[in-house]
């Protein structure tokens, strides 16, 4: 292929209409048809990443192998695609102005004035480039983030117009809008999908083709309608109705011919028809259960259904493989106490104790742990869930009472979990935990052997307390053992109890690498286990 195509997808009416999901199914659909294809984030907003953003400002932070904290929809990317993000995937504003007062600061420009136009949409370009040339794709797709219209988006815009003049027929727009319906007048209205392509002519980018999201069956009358008042193709007027599932998207995005439409604008061949005999199955599977089960999930975000996405998802991927239907009870750990976690817990088949930081919500679950051990229930912690399930053996087996993370009491005299060694000078909070893909060794005869099947795996990580090695003979003595190391710290990753039927908690974050085609082993078995429970 002589040069990389370039697919820039802008949203605008509302936030929240699915530009990830509509460039992960595209994606899908153009690595169906054998080509190499790769997704990138542009975020507009001031941090340089996600990594200190509160769950409830920007939901899940997701982290990549090479230790980046990213954009949540860079989860949906991996999960579609089943092939590994970067940190070259997700670029946001702060990173950008970063690297061009950084520039500055060294002389770079020789004197120039550093203006919003060239030199920060120059940075945005070359960013958008990058990933394009790194490894060679044949097309990326560039989604920005935010609505046509806001300020924070106005140089990307920028940015796009510039490199659509400049790479020519080698790069297309697409734009999101919604078309509302109106119960009240019994239509739905196309005025917001015109203003929003009139906002972006306005900042010079004429979209090639729209996507317009919509709860009701739109009709040709409404096809036509848009196509002619936005300067489009009535072939390039594509509906995305709402699914019932975000995995039904890239077979709807075919039937609408989304995937053909871009190839042929993009001078590219569509002789060759997608592969999505797997997607197929997967979702075939996941539409029609043989069984179900209910697995609780414990957290201090479960208000926010974007908090805890990967793992949700992973939970859909792991149902599918067990062909059941996963019921994910959400129970917020600060509303258990020791007066109704037993009746708050007693239906659930499964719990998973989910990561976070901070002390809020940290005694209910530790008392979810508790109850899992105790009544036998599957159990999986993830990072500090696995640390609460520490420390609840510590207290209630080892009969250390006052155990306890020093991340939670700085001052406990039992410091089961305790600050890594290389985190104690670090003072500044962005982009400095352990971060991003590091190896385990798995003990033989163990649950976690028998969950990967191998004695060593690569899992991403995102902390900064760990296991502390001085109490792990005591623990092992009293039946909770460490069955994955890191060779070359000695971390602690996995800890399991073997009379347990499935208890295991782990120091890393399974679910950043669960996908459709290849859903996470340890979310799969643990599934299998609520099963007979």
């Amino acid at each position: 292929m002589p040069s990389t195509k370039y697919i820039f997808v802008t949203g605008g009416v509302t936030s929240s209409l699915g530009k990830g999901i509509i460039s992960a199914s595209l994606a899908k659909l153009l690595q169906a048809r054998g080509y190499h294809v790769t997704i990138q984030k542009l975020d507009p907003y001031l941090n340089i990443d996600p990594g200190t953003l509160n769950p409830y400002e920007h939901g899940e932070c997701f982290v990549t192998d090479d230790g980046a904290e990213t954009d949540l929809d860079l989860g949906h990317y991996e999960r579609f695609l089943n092939t590994p993000t970067s940190q070259a995937n997700n670029v946001t504003t702060g990173r950008i102005y970063q690297a061009v007062i950084n520039k500055e600061r060294k002389g770079d420009y020789l004197g120039k004035t550093v203006q919003i136009i060239p030199h920060i949409t120059d940075e945005i370009k070359r960013r958008i480039k990058l990933v394009g040339q790194k490894k060679k794709f044949d097309v990326v797709i560039t989604e920005i983030g935010g609505t046509v219209g806001d300020i924070e988006s106005f140089p990307y815009v920028e940015a796009v117009r510039q490199l659509k003049w400049e790479l020519g027929s080698d790069s297309l727009a697409i734009h999101l809008t919604l078309v509302p319906y109106l119960s009240a007048a019994k239509e739905l209205k196309t005025k917001p999908t015109q203003h929003s392509v009139k906002m972006l002519l306005e900042s010079g980018v004429q979209p090639d083709i729209l996507v317009l999201r919509t709860e009701k069956k739109l009709t040709l009358d409404i096809k036509k309608k848009v196509a002619l008042f936005c300067n489009v193709n009535i072939n390039s007027v594509i509906e995305s109705i709402d699914a019932s599932t975000i995995y039904e998207v890239p077979l709807l995005m075919y039937k609408e011919k989304l995937d053909a439409t871009v190839l042929t604008k993009l001078n590219l061949p569509t002789n060759k028809d997608p592969e999505l005999k797997p997607w197929k199955e997967f979702l075939y599977k996941l539409k029609n259960p043989k069984t179900e089960v209910t697995i609780g999930l414990i957290g201090k975000y479960i208000e926010l259904p974007d908090a805890y996405k990967s793992i949700t998802e992973s939970f859909i991927h792991a149902g599918a493989a067990n062909n059941c239907k996963v019921n994910l009870i959400s129970i917020h750990s600060a509303k258990i106490t020791e007066e109704n976690y037993n009746e708050k817990l007693k239906n659930l088949k499964g719990i998973l104790v989910a990561p976070g930081f901070g002390h809020r919500g940290i005694d209910g679950k530790i008392l979810a742990a508790k109850y899992a051990r105790e009544n036998d229930i599957p159990f999986l912690g993830i990072c500090l869930g696995m640390q609460c399930a520490v420390v609840e053996f510590a207290r209630n087996v080892l009969n250390l009472e006052d155990a306890n993370s020093s991340e939670i009491d700085r001052r406990t005299a039992n410091p089961v979990i305790d600050i890594m060694e290389e985190q104690k000078d670090v003072l500044e909070k962005g982009g400095t935990m352990r971060l991003g893909a590091y190896s385990c060794q798995i003990k033989n005869n163990t649950k976690a052997f028998e969950v990967y099947n191998k004695n060593e795996t690569v899992e991403r990580h995102r902390h900064r307390y760990e296991f502390n090695n001085n109490y792990l003979a005591e623990f092992e003595k009293a039946g909770m053992i460490a069955s994955g190391f890191n060779s070359e710290t000695n971390l602690v990753e996995i800890i399991e109890i073997p009379k347990n039927k499935w208890f295991v908690g782990v120091q890393f974050h399974p679910e950043y690498k669960s996908t459709v085609i290849n859903p996470h082993p340890l979310f799969v078995n643990f599934v299998k286990a609520t099963i007979s429970e």
